[in-house]
């Protein structure tokens, strides 16, 4: 019997005879012509598409466009662009439209975020066109479009090819799409003519981030339980105008009078450096963001609101873009959970800066143990030991030293705010309770972060609910779908809802989450009518002693933290008891203490 080696030998030399090649040949030229495929073999490297650049020159006359963050973010650093001397514009909310568009122009098989943000920017381009009577070459001459960049087991990586796609396919090519990676450093060399990624450029953009986070919590807070219907959205479109024409007066920090002639005329990088170390201590220490923010928490401090009712607290977390943006994105749902009498906590964007710098640390650390093993250290090689060490605590110190000023500086807008807010998560707790759910060195995405989220939320009483939104596809979202069955398993009563979103499927998803809801719904009424019934007061007195007291109705009225205890109107309950009973006020007299009763 012949080997196979043997028969592979035999059918080479058939297919090497002269006839049979020839019969081969015309095969291939038959089907190439039916089919329009070509069997010649191209020998080419791909090359990043030639861009043009952005100039200092081209600033007074040209547009950026920017977007990804929600409508408060996005005011806020359209502010502070302006404040440098750019013409900027937030793009829309993006919609379904948008969506359409971008699996019209891009390629096949995207995600979700993909095509929503992609065809968004060719639905603006066209309106400018269409509607504005700009002609192409003039949109393309006056505008380009800023994103964040980064590399991973995504199809976040591959967003700057999607755009150049759609932009081509739909009339718009040699449109402008600039990028920052979101891991580099203060200046971008491709860009920096027209576009000075500086010190200015980037502490004023996490400042605005920051606010925007606060600002956004603030009203999630407030908007469930206010009295009058719309007044939280009206006073915070009023206060972000305010903060806005805050922002752009802001002054330079940097060197001034006769020391900044005498560096600039001895050396510009001498005088760069003290600029830079200017303007750090002016981060520290400026009321620039503080003072008009505590003016913003006065207004806010104006809306009326009624804690004495149950709601059920709602986290959200999920893939980045589909826990942040609002609209046909992730199928309006923070306004469809509002409506439906949820109470939600959204994700700050603050976590995931956090994040990243988290990961710089676990990495200085994992890399000392490889370069340990990698150079066999023995016990007499001080010298190499010592640079490997002084390595990993100058690499620790650093990113240390950048979470702490960080987190004071979140810290500092949230006390300006009314400290009401959730200060952000310690990432080594988080790492902690998920690592062995989810190995915490998966990168993608929000890697172990979600199924953390999940934890830490509902372990620590801080939501009933946990609401998952990702895009259909989304890899690492997958991935933490998954080990999200062992943590439901560990933790039984916990209440765990995935949504995928996509272009459609609103109804389903809303349907789904109602459901989940209403087992969310019960358990805050268990808890709210727990606290009253059990402590000899009837709702109406509550009630009454609340009307008393002006305020108590105010938003920024700190309610304490109870253990066990997680909805804002049972912690507000137990309060108003433990007041009540302090001051003396029986039970049916309403508002009245003992004494003034004791006086009749």
């Amino acid at each position: 019997m012949a080997t196979h080696a043997e028969n592979r030998t035999q059918l080479l030399k058939v297919i090497q005879q002269p006839e049979v090649q020839q019969l081969l040949d015309q095969a291939r030229e038959r089907f190439s012509e039916e089919e329009g495929v070509s069997f010649h073999s191209i020998n080419m490297q791909f090359q990043r598409p030639v861009e043009h650049g952005f100039t200092a020159d081209q600033r007074p006359f040209t547009t950026m466009l920017f977007g990804g963050f929600t409508f408060r973010h996005e005011y806020l650093i359209q502010a502070h662009f302006q404040r440098l001397g750019y013409n900027v514009e937030p793009l829309p909310t993006p919609n379904t439209d948008a969506f359409q568009k971008g699996k019209e122009y891009g390629n096949n098989g995207q995600c979700n975020p993909t095509y929503f943000t992609v065809g968004n920017l060719v639905q603006y381009l066209e309106y400018l066109r269409d509607e504005q009577g700009m002609s192409t070459q003039e949109i393309i001459d006056k505008y380009f479009f800023i994103t964040a960049g980064a590399c991973g087991p995504c199809r976040f990586g591959m967003y700057e090819a999607e755009y150049r796609l759609a932009l081509r396919n739909s009339g718009f090519d040699g449109f402008r799409v600039m990028l920052f990676q979101q891991k580099g450093g203060l200046k971008q060399g491709d860009v920096k003519a027209g576009l000075e990624m500086n010190a200015d450029f980037f502490m004023g953009l996490v400042t605005c981030i920051n606010m925007g986070d606060l600002l956004n919590e603030l009203a999630n807070q407030i908007r469930p339980y206010e009295v009058v219907p719309g007044q939280t959205d009206r006073v915070l479109a009023e206060a972000l105008q305010f903060m806005g024409d805050a922002i752009k007066q802001i002054p330079p920090a940097q060197v001034s009078g006769k020391l900044r002639e005498i560096l600039a005329s001895q050396s510009e990088g001498a005088l760069d450096k003290l600029d830079l170390v200017v303007k750090f201590l002016d981060l520290l220490t400026t009321e620039d963001y503080t003072a008009p923010l505590r003016e913003v928490a006065r207004r806010m401090n104006e809306i009326e609101v009624d804690r004495l009712q149950p709601k059920p607290v709602v986290k959200v977390t999920g893939e980045f873009w589909a826990q942040t943006t609002e609209g046909d994105g992730n199928f309006n749902m923070f306004r469809f959970l509002q409506g439906e009498g949820a109470e939600i906590i959204t994700e700050p964007i603050a976590t995931w800066i956090t994040y990243l710098m988290w990961q710089e640390k676990i990495k200085a650390a994992d890399r000392r143990a490889l370069d340990e093993a990698e150079g066999e250290l023995k016990w007499y090689d001080v010298r190499k030991r010592v640079q490997l060490e002084s390595k990993y605590y100058k690499k620790r110190a650093m990113m240390a030293f950048a979470d702490k000023v960080y987190r004071r500086e979140y810290d500092r807008l949230r006390g300006a705010l009314g400290g009401t807010t959730h200060a952000i998560v310690d990432m080594f707790e988080m790492e902690e309770l998920a690592h062995k759910f989810y190995h915490t060195r998966s990168e993608g995405g929000e890697g172990h972060l979600e199924v953390a989220k999940n934890i830490y939320y509902t372990v620590k009483g801080i939501a009933h609910m946990v609401l998952s939104l990702k895009p259909f596809g989304c890899m690492p979202s997958t991935q933490s779908d998954g080990a999200q069955s062992a943590v439901i398993n560990h933790f039984k009563d916990m209440i765990y809802l995935p949504i995928e979103t996509s272009g459609e499927g609103e109804i389903n998803a809303h349907s789904r989450v109602q459901m989940a809801l209403g087992e969310a719904k019960a358990k805050a009424k268990v808890e709210f009518f727990g606290v009253v019934e059990g402590s000899g007061y009837a709702l109406e007195d509550l009630r009454a002693f609340q009307r008393s007291h002006p305020e108590l109705n105010r938003p920024l009225f700190h309610v304490p933290e109870y253990e066990g205890m997680t909805g804002t109107g049972a912690r507000f309950a137990r309060y108003l008891i433990e007041r009540m009973k302090a001051e003396g006020v029986r039970p049916g007299s309403r508002t009245r203490p003992d004494s003034e009763l004791a006086a009749e």
